[in-house]
Formats: structure tokens, sequence, C-alpha cells
């Protein structure tokens, strides 16, 4: 099986987020840290583009693919057409994406954990609501395929992915420099709320989508 480039960014910002979450807890350069967890949430907003390129044969950029994800870029449908052959081309690469994806936070979370700065609970309510949600999303597909106006407009609109995305960075960086640089957790704590009241609703519109016809 040929290694495609978004499989191969799928797991540059794994091992960049395992190499995050040690310089977290031997407290390495804190700041710098910030920037790795910002690129790792990066190249997750932006592997699709790869696979995009790859099936377009380098016809769509990466300044057109990120027009394009608002729904009205020049090349808006000629995205939306690559991904439905990408997704019938290669099914393991969606859940490649999602394992990924699961790996990161899983990481950022157990290491906030064993740093005492969120409480355990947390970590259990998060490894529950991912087990059952994508379970449940394996039997649908991919979140390309959602329906309902519920689902997309929480899980699979732009603002919902870029939403997502923009919480777990601060949320995860904040809480870093919680530990590494004695920030106020009082903040971390709100950020963590958000960001778990996200995941949730999220969580919720994959499980709801998933039961229906």
């Amino acid at each position: 099986m040929r290694l495609r480039a978004a499989d191969a960014t799928t797991i540059i910002r794994v091992l960049l987020g395992i190499v995050a979450a040690y310089m977290i807890i031997y407290k390495i350069l804190p700041y710098f840290v910030v920037l790795l967890i910002g690129i790792v949430i990066f190249l997750d907003a932006i592997d699709g583009y790869f696979a995009v390129r790859e099936e377009t044969k380098g016809r769509i950029g990466l300044r057109a693919y990120l027009g394009s994800i608002t729904g009205n870029g020049r090349f808006a449908s000629e995205v939306r057409e690559a991904k439905h052959r990408i997704s019938k081309k290669h099914k393991y690469g969606a859940r490649m994406d999602v394992a990924g994806d699961r790996v990161v936070e899983y990481t950022f979370w157990m290491t906030f954990t064993y740093l005492n700065i969120i409480p355990i609970l947390i970590l259990f309510i998060v490894l529950i609501r991912h087990s059952f949600a994508d379970a449940f999303m394996a039997s649908k597909g991919t979140s390309s395929k959602l329906k309902s106006r519920m689902a997309r407009a929480v899980y699979a609109s732009n603002i919902g992915r870029g939403g997502i995305n923009v919480v777990k960075f601060a949320a995860f960086s904040y809480l870093a420099l919680v530990y590494t640089e004695n920030y106020p957790i009082a903040i971390g704590y709100v950020l963590t709320a958000v960001l778990l009241i996200y995941i949730l609703l999220r969580g919720a519109a994959e499980i709801y989508e998933s039961t229906m016809a």
C-alpha cells in the first residue's frame, strides 16, 4: 500500500503531538510547545488538501483549497467531488484521519491528567464519548456523508470543524502554560469546559446521525 501525502501528514502530526506532550511534561521551551500544538492542529485542518491535490493532479493549490472550504470558493464544487471520489478509492484514509485525531487528543488529555492539571473524570468522559461516537459513526461512513441539518451544522460544517480546532488549540496551549509557566488555572478550567461541551455536542450529532434510517 502506497503511503499517500495525506496519510503521511497524519503520521507526522501524531509524532509531533507526542513530542509536544513530552516537552510539556519536562517543561522544555514552553512557548515553542504552543507553536508546536498550533502546527499539529493546522496539519489536522489541511491534511485533506494533500488528498485533494493528489486526486486533482495538482490542479487545486493550497490557496484554492482553503478558499473552497467556505463553500463559496471558485473550486468548491470540484473539491467536494474530489473528496467524494477519494472516499470511495481510499476508504481507509478517513478512518486513519480519525485515528490520528484520537491519538493526538488522547495524548494531550492523558498528559494533563497525569500532571494533575485536570480531573481524571474529564478523561473518562472524553474516552467514553469518542468510543461510542466513533463506533456508531463507523457504521454510517464518514462525516462527509452526514445528511441531517443538526449533524452537518454541529459536526461537518466549516464553522463546526474550524471552531473545534480553535478551541482545542486554546485549551491545550493554555493548559500547557498552566503547568510550565504557572498561568492561572481558572481560565484553563473555563477553556476545558468549553472544549468538553463542544466535544459532547459533536458526539451527540454523530450518534444522532448514525441512528437515523
